[in-house]
């Protein structure tokens, strides 16, 4: 089946479930993209997973969009292995409170892609078995991907525009 037709077929029947709550839908190098809600993560999650065969689940992670309403979009990059297509799913969730439900009630092997999006990003993955840090130190005291810091050291010299007639 060509890919736009599957996609298509995908998304009818994501909306046709889920109605409104499946929004920003867009197509980037083929790539089925849209957007959800927190409060129905798991069931489109699971409706992937059981009714459309999406049963790898390639990765978790994190965007941090600071300035934004939104400021965090929690990424679900998953793959229907008979049917060869994979899929992109986003939830934005606020930035002062970064909590969402856990994926590990639908694959276990959430487990640690969540561990590793708290440990960078500081998203609380709401049931998680062992949410702790996994990658940096525990009294690290920030999350190191959160765009909350000057990309440079402004006390640099060999960096001033004077140096470089501007």
């Amino acid at each position: 089946m060509e890919e736009t037709t599957l996609n298509n077929t995908i998304l009818a029947k994501l909306s046709e479930k889920f109605g409104e709550k499946v929004t920003a839908v867009a197509e980037p190098y083929g790539l089925l993209t849209f957007a959800t809600t927190k409060d129905v993560i798991i069931n489109v999650l699971s409706f992937l997973k059981n009714d459309l065969k999406f049963n790898f689940l390639t990765d978790i992670t994190a965007v941090h969009y600071p300035g934004k309403d939104h400021g965090i979009a929690v990424v679900y990059h998953l793959h229907n292995m008979v049917e060869q297509v994979r899929i992109r799913v986003k939830v934005f969730i606020s930035e002062q409170n970064p909590t969402i439900p856990t994926a590990t009630t639908v694959w276990k092997g959430a487990n640690w892609m969540e561990r590793e999006t708290y440990d960078l990003f500081g998203v609380k993955f709401e049931g998680h078995p062992d949410l702790r840090r996994i990658l940096n130190m525990d009294d690290l005291g920030v999350h190191p991907m959160l765009k909350q810091y000057p990309l440079e050291d402004p006390n640099r010299v060999d960096k001033k525009d004077e140096f470089f007639g501007r």
